[in-house]
C-alpha cells in the first residue's frame, strides 16, 4: 500500500470519528479503511487505535503519529500547489513600484513585454522615487536602485548594476577643457541630483578600498534626470549620470564621456517583494524577466 494514501486514511478516519465515516467520504469500504490502518501500524509495530465493535480511541503514540500526519500531508498537498501554480499562467493584477526615469526607459519595456506573453496578467504600476513600504503601498514588487537598508519581512534580489558616467557637452569641454583626473573635477562647474538632505557625493571605486567620494561645486542642482541630462547637453557643465539615460546622447555626439582611465561606479539595483511561504508565480516571473533583461539595458 501506498503510505502517504494510508497517513490520509488515518487521519480522515480519526478527524470523522469511525472507520465508516471515513469510508463514506473517501468512497471506501470499512474494511478497506481499516486495511490501510493495520498497514500503519504493522509497518511502525505499534497501535495506533484501540478498537472495540462500539467505539474507537487513539493510542498515545496514535495521537502523536496523528499530528505529525497531519503536518506531513499538508507540507505535501503545498508542494502539489506549487507545481500546479509553476504550470499556470499567471493571472490577475501585478503592482510594481519604480524610480521614475529608470522604471520609465528600463523597467516598464521589461515588463510590458511580460504582460504581452501572458494576457491573463494585469500591470499596475507606479512611478516615484520616494522609497515606499510594500506592505502599507499594497505593492508586490519594487525595484530600486542604490543603497538599500535591511528590513524584516522584505526579500531583496539584485537583478542588475547600474554603471555611472561623468560627461558634458563639446561646447562645455571647448570652453573649460578636459578634465584628465579625479582631482581636475574641482576646476568645473557641475549639475548634480539633489533632492533633500545632504548633496550626494559622486563615487569613483578603488580597488580593494571605499570608493573616493567626491561632492563637486556646482550652481545647478536639479531633482530630475532627464532635466540634468538636457542641462548638460546645452553646455552648462559636467554631470554624473547612469549610463543608459546618456547613451544615445554619446553615439549622437551631443555628450562626451570622460574620464575614460576611471572605472565607472556600479549602482546595484534590486528587486524587493514581501517574504512569503510560497511566491506567487506572477511575482516570481517578473523578477527573473528583469534579472534577464536588465543587465542588456545597463550596456
Amino acid at each position: 500500500m501506498d503510505r502517504l494514501t494510508s497517513m490520509a486514511v488515518f487521519v480522515k478516519a480519526v478527524d470523522l470519528g469511525s472507520f465508516a465515516a471515513a469510508a463514506d467520504v473517501l468512497d471506501l469500504s470499512g474494511p478497506m479503511v481499516g486495511k490501510h490502518v493495520r498497514f500503519l501500524e504493522e509497518r511502525l509495530g505499534v497501535r495506533l487505535i484501540n478498537r472495540t465493535t462500539r467505539r474507537q480511541s487513539l493510542t498515545d503514540f496514535g495521537r502523536a503519529y496523528y499530528e505529525r500526519c497531519r503536518v506531513v500531508l499538508a507540507e505535501v498537498e503545498a508542494a502539489d500547489a506549487l507545481a500546479a501554480d509553476q504550470l499556470s499562467e499567471p493571472r490577475g493584477k501585478l503592482r510594481v513600484s519604480m524610480p521614475v526615469h529608470f522604471g520609465r526607459r528600463c523597467v516598464t519595456p521589461i515588463l510590458l513585454e511580460l504582460a504581452q506573453r501572458y494576457p491573463t496578467l494585469e500591470l499596475d504600476l507606479s512611478f516615484s522615487d520616494r522609497i515606499i513600504d510594500l506592505a502599507e503601498d499594497g505593492c508586490d514588487l519594487a525595484v530600486r536602485t542604490g543603497h538599500l537598508e535591511s528590513k524584516a519581512g522584505v526579500i531583496a534580489r539584485r537583478v542588475a548594476s547600474q554603471p555611472m558616467v561623468v560627461c558634458a557637452a563639446p561646447s562645455y569641454l571647448e570652453r573649460h577643457g578636459r578634465p584628465e583626473r579625479l582631482e581636475d573635477l574641482a576646476n568645473h562647474q557641475t549639475v548634480i541630483y539633489h533632492r533633500t538632505g545632504p548633496v550626494p557625493p559622486w563615487l569613483f571605486p578603488r580597488d580593494g578600498q571605499p570608493p573616493v567620494e567626491i561632492t563637486p561645486k556646482s550652481r545647478l542642482r536639479l531633482d530630475d534626470l532627464d532635466a540634468i541630462a538636457d542641462a548638460v547637453t546645452s553646455g552648462m557643465g559636467l554631470a554624473w549620470l547612469p549610463s543608459w539615460l546618456v547613451r544615445e546622447r554619446i553615439r549622437a555626439g551631443a555628450l562626451v564621456p570622460l574620464l575614460p582611465d576611471q572605472p565607472g561606479f556600479l549602482y546595484d539595483c534590486h528587486a524587493l517583494w514581501l517574504q512569503t511561504p510560497q511566491l506567487p508565480r506572477k511575482v516570481r516571473l517578473a523578477v527573473d524577466a528583469l534579472a534577464a533583461a536588465l543587465p542588456r539595458f545597463m550596456r
